[in-house]
């Protein structure tokens, strides 16, 4: 402990615990660290089965409401979060996602100094149609304006801050679990067996390219069946698409949603391979899950996931590349097996303690008034980039 105790609100996700993707998951690990070392975290939570729980792992739960509509949910709930905690006090506020920036006024206007995570290029999603995509460059300009600080959580985005605004982030990847000598007593449930699958874990968005993937696989002579994990809401023309991409195919087995934190690690960690497919949304919890897991991966290629990969990892860009992958992968098993343990050590520099330390230092500059403060927009270009750029910094949270 610091020797200081900060009052901390953790807005703009689903809250605790972590069952939905990435900003969850770091609140969660992040939140709870920052809790045992003394301080005072209140994270604000939209309803679910466990709004009765009024403490999760030490952090407080503030339950509300929020429009169940795609294009309003986040927004209102926040605008519930923010009002909510308007009428209180609290030292520091991390604001997750930039499209909650048109709120911040009420923060600073309560005094409260707030840093924002900024996520991915949300406006990429192929999920919005102009007027989303339109708000989420809008609100990129916001979160520079009104922010005190900007959370980046891989370095493609805080070069695209840094090229696209002129501004600087605080660089805070996310941790790997890692998983050595794993159990495997759960496999049988889904009729699996250790290294006897292949692996996909995404919600299905246009973006993850899940139907991609799925038409390689498809396309390849694998013997290995294809474990599909995941849906989405509001995307059913694409799940479509998707479950159309297996062709009927008795190798590609859809399961669903798994939210069993066991299975899914058994999962994780007995594949041959794991196939990653996102491609706009930063450094990626379920990438870091399966490298930390010591599963070989195929991932889209992207910066993004470059970053975390390097030459350790396999990439597509086609179904063809997933196709010639996968079959590689089957033909040496071995050299996958090698590679999969080299992407376990890779793991090990995304470490959550050391990104825990990395906010409970960003909580203590905020509450000291030593940061920038909100900064003047100056747009550097004007056309929108095709990809992030890189980045030579390093990763908060990544050992060298």
């Amino acid at each position: 402990m610091t020797g200081r105790t900060l009052s901390i609100a953790m807005i703009g996700t689903r809250g605790v615990p972590a069952r939905y993707g990435g900003f969850e998951t770091a609140v969660e690990e992040v939140g709870s660290r920052l809790a045992a070392r003394g301080h005072r975290v209140v994270v604000y939570c939209r309803r679910t089965e466990h709004d009765d729980d009024e403490t999760y792992l030490g952090m407080r739960r503030v339950t509300l409401p929020a429009l169940r509509r795609r294009s309003l949910e986040t927004l209102s709930h926040t605008a519930l979060s923010v009002g909510h905690l308007a009428a209180r006090r609290t030292d520091v506020a991390f604001v997750f996602n930039a499209a909650n920036a048109p709120l911040l006024p009420v923060l600073r206007a309560s005094r409260v100094p707030v840093a924002t995570h900024v996520d991915g290029l949300e406006w990429r999603r192929a999920k919005w149609g102009p007027t989303g995509r339109r708000y989420y460059r809008r609100a990129e300009e916001l979160a520079v304006r009104w922010s005190d600080a900007l959370i980046a959580d891989a370095p493609g985005i805080a070069a695209y801050y840094d090229e696209e605004f002129g501004v600087g982030t605080r660089l805070l990847s996310y941790g790997a679990p890692v998983q050595e000598d794993a159990a495997h007593d759960r496999l049988g449930e889904l009729g699996l067996v250790p290294g006897g699958f292949h692996l996909l874990v995404a919600r299905f968005e246009p973006e993850n390219h899940v139907d991609l993937a799925v038409r390689g696989y498809v396309d390849s002579g694998a013997r290995l069946p294809l474990v599909v994990v995941g849906s989405a809401p509001y995307a059913d023309e694409y799940t479509r698409q998707v479950h159309e991409a297996a062709r009927g195919d008795a190798r590609v087995r859809f399961v669903g949603g798994v939210w069993d934190a066991e299975l899914l690690d058994q999962l994780y960690a007995h594949a041959s391979t794991y196939l990653h497919g996102h491609s706009v949304g930063g450094t990626n919890p379920s990438l870091l899950r399966a490298i930390g897991a010591g599963t070989a991966t195929i991932a889209f290629d992207v910066s993004f996931n470059r970053d975390v990969l390097a030459d350790d990892g396999r990439y597509f860009r086609s179904p063809a590349d997933v196709a010639l992958e996968l079959d590689d992968a089957e033909r040496d098993a071995a050299a996958t097996a090698e590679r999969g343990r080299a992407l376990r050590e890779r793991a090990r520099r995304y470490d959550w303690d050391d990104v825990a330390l990395g906010y409970e230092r960003l909580a203590l500059d905020l509450a000291a008034r030593d940061v920038p403060g909100p900064q003047r927009v100056r747009r550097r270009r004007s056309a929108w980039p095709d990809e992030a750029p890189e980045a030579a910094t390093q990763t908060v949270g990544a050992r060298d």
